[in-house]
């Protein structure tokens, strides 16, 4: 009696963990899975069965299991390929950036292409019937369909135009389907092939199967099951057409709608977003998961968002890439590699799910501030977009239309008469910010609405209509932050102005040079780089070697030191582009002649007195605007890129266009 209880109560212990195993069946024959998957599910599942469901490898198995059920193998988003919506959605939520814009509509206009692009079929048979018989069944369907009577007449026709379906015979004369099936893969590998026989055998059609057939059909055909053959195969070549998505890289100063950009695509498309940042991962097992052989193990962030989300094609937008690190667990650069690569992702393995996973239909967005950071293997992967730096207008314009009534809206505003002006604005910008993109204008916006706010609580009427002129916003803000101390400088002896760019954008530099007793040294201070180290070199070289030219003491540095100088020692600096800027600085000093301070210059200079062209000419000349430099020297070289350059850009500045030192002396030199 006693052991009867005993097998009666363990039988009930074990009743809901063997309920569970039996659900889990159920689900896994429910689920449209691929074989492949069924059959690791079903594996695990049977080691289950034999396990003790207090064993710790139990619920790992039994995760493992849920975690297949639960990935969108099949699930997708249908995307809205409506262009005039989605560029009324981008315009309405960015101003600018049509670079960026142009490359979603064309990435929509090729979508709208596939989706409606006709589906072209060839019969091939030797008897005429049979050809007329199927040509009027499937054009009757939508098909676009050709016919050819044998096998050398289907390769012709594959040489002239491009087919989506051949639809063939197997016994036919001069050449049979196996053989045709063979040269039609080599010419055109992307075809599909199905092979129709009235001697169908199992081992004629797994031959056939092997050599690359799509599909295997008896005779006489059975015109439903053709159909729907027909129809699966179409459906298959535009999903893969559909699905393929572009891998973009947006890269530029902070704060110039990078990110935001990535939402408004994925609300044009009406596809669901997910934004990881990547800064400072080191542990590449964060993005391809550890394997369940360790304990704790969990899949990587990947695909743990793509279970969440719960559809296989959602825009991913992978933030800082350039700020990725590298250590002993790893480099997570080189796992980007695989998940960036179009050939690549349709096959992508967690370690934790150990099975390949489609992720070619997932849109890849990463941001960084400056791509030179990654290494060359992913950048050759990655469609570079390029985020320019904002004019003073361009601003103007966002923070009117954007910025300000977002603020209002956000800080309860929104109906209270709160109004700028457009002085306000601009003396925003160019007194209380100095920056590339629109981050500390929108902080000094929002600063000003939370003043405002508490002023319209405190008063006694709570709905004051208040104006934000100038007056007020220095009242509210304070003092002016940054100045155009450079441009507003004085003349000085031995000290020029420098345009150099950075991932922050444009900034201005100035280059101090000057001479003392010594034992002739080139002394070079202020945190810079060899490159940078090398062009000082190159600058004094050439001023040496061209002394006369300048009527300069050809021995001026015998007995001297010549000090050159970059300020803000604390910051890193490098680059070839200060050469032509230092060059200057030792020809006024050499000369006793006071450098202009509102002339700024940029180029790679040479040892024969060649100015190179340098990088980032848009970028230089926002930061020449932002500093009041009046006059902008720029290599000759550069010439197209000043051209191509908007109105706004060049708007109260000066450029001149250098191909050698002595033009510039005048333009330089008082």
């Amino acid at each position: 009696m006693a052991l009867f209880r005993k097998s009666e109560k363990i039988e009930q212990q074990s009743s809901p963990a063997t309920q569970e195993l039996v659900d889990l069946r159920t689900a896994i024959e429910k689920a449209q899975l691929s074989e492949q998957v069924i059959g690791v599910a079903l594996k695990e599942l049977e080691r289950l069965e034999k396990m003790d469901p207090s064993s710790p490898e139990y619920s790992i198995g039994l995760n493992y299991i849920e975690f297949l059920l639960a990935l969108p193998w099949h699930q997708f988003t249908e995307d809205n390929l409506d262009l005039k919506r989605a560029e009324k959605i981008l315009e309405t939520q960015h101003y600018g950036i049509k670079h960026v814009k142009e490359r979603i509509l064309e990435y929509l206009a090729v979508r709208t292409l596939c989706s409606t692009k006709a589906f072209h079929i060839l019969v091939v048979d030797d008897e005429e019937i049979a050809r007329t018989n199927l040509q009027y069944v499937l054009k009757k369907q939508g098909y676009q369909v050709r016919t050819a009577a044998n096998g050398l007449e289907a390769l012709e026709e594959l040489k002239k135009r491009e087919f989506d379906l051949i639809l063939t015979d197997l016994k036919m004369e001069k050449m049979d389907g196996i053989q045709l099936l063979e040269s039609a893969k080599r010419i055109a590998p992307h075809t599909q092939i199905v092979l129709i026989t009235g001697f169908a055998t199992v081992s004629s059609a797994v031959a056939a199967l092997k050599k690359g057939a799509a599909h295997y059909l008896p005779k006489p055909i059975d015109l439903e099951e053709l159909r729907s053959t027909v129809r699966q195969l179409h459906e298959k070549k535009r999903h893969m057409q559909m699905t393929r998505s572009p891998i973009l890289c947006f890269t530029g100063p902070p704060g110039t709608g990078k990110t935001s950009i990535g939402r408004s695509i994925a609300e044009a498309l009406e596809r669901k977003f997910v934004r990881i940042s990547l800064a400072a991962l080191r542990d590449e097992a964060e993005l391809r998961g550890h394997r369940r052989t360790y304990v704790g193990a969990m899949p990587g962030r990947i695909m743990n968002e793509i279970k969440r989300l719960g559809v296989k094609n959602p825009i991913f937008m992978l933030d800082e890439i350039d700020k990725i690190g590298q250590d002993f667990r790893g480099d997570p650069a080189s796992v980007l590699l695989e998940i960036l690569d179009p050939e690549q992702n349709n096959r992508f393995t967690d370690h934790y799910l150990d099975l390949p996973f489609d992720l070619s239909s997932v849109m890849f967005i990463a941001t960084a501030n400056a791509v030179e950071r990654l290494p060359d293997p992913l950048i050759d992967r990655l469609e570079v977009i390029q985020f320019q730096g904002y004019t003073e207008k361009e601003k103007q314009h966002i923070a009117g239309s954007y910025l300000i009534p977002r603020q209002l809206r956000e800080h309860g505003l929104s109906h209270t008469g709160v109004e700028f002006t457009d002085g306000a604005v601009m003396k925003i910008i160019r007194e209380y910010t100095l920056e590339a993109g629109l981050r500390n204008l929108e902080r000094e916006l929002a600063m000003i609405c939370r003043k405002l706010a508490r002023i319209l609580v405190q008063s006694q009427e709570g709905s004051t209509r208040l104006t934000v002129d100038e007056e007020m916003t220095e009242k509210l803000l304070g003092p002016r932050k940054f100045t155009h101390e450079i441009a507003e400088a004085g003349h000085r002896l031995g000290v020029t102005t420098g345009l150099v760019w950075t991932e922050f954008g444009g900034e201005i530099i100035s280059v101090e040079a000057t001479m003392m007793k010594g034992s002739q040294q080139l002394i070079l201070t202020g945190s810079l780089g060899s490159v940078l180290r090398e062009s000082a070199q190159t600058a004094l070289s050439y001023v040496r070697s061209n002394a006369s030219l300048f009527s300069i003491d050809t021995s001026f540095f015998d007995g001297n030191d010549i000090h050159i100088h970059i300020p803000a020692g604390a910051i890193a600096k490098d680059g070839p582009s200060a050469g032509l800027t230092i060059a200057m600085a030792l020809l006024s000093l050499l000369t006793a002649r006071p450098a202009r301070r509102d002339v700024a210059l940029t180029g790679e200079l040479t040892l024969s007195g060649s100015i190179l062209p340098v990088a980032g000419i848009r970028e230089k000349l926002l930061a020449a605007q932002r500093a009041g430099v009046k006059t902008v020297v720029f290599p000759k070289r550069n010439e197209v890129d000043v051209t191509n350059l908007e109105e706004d850009v060049q708007q109260g500045v000066q450029v001149i266009l250098a191909e050698e030192i002595p033009q510039l002396m005048k333009v330089v030199l008082i």
